[in-house]
């Protein structure tokens, strides 16, 4: 029996997909407790900057 290469990167990729959704399932059903007293709406660290009450500082 031989592979072809086509055979082969279809088996790479069924296993990648495999692995991908089981990361994502994974992080779906982890129970993350929410955050007391942080801050309200938007993330503060977007984009690796600090941003607070309109000022963004770079760290």
């Amino acid at each position: 029996m031989t592979d072809t290469k086509e055979t082969r990167l279809k088996n790479a990729a069924e296993r990648a997909l495999a692995e991908a959704k089981a990361r994502k399932d994974a992080i779906n059903d982890a129970s993350l407790q929410l955050e007391l007293g942080g801050p309200k709406g938007l993330e503060p660290t977007r984009f690796g900057d600090w941003e607070r009450k309109g000022i963004t500082s770079d760290f």
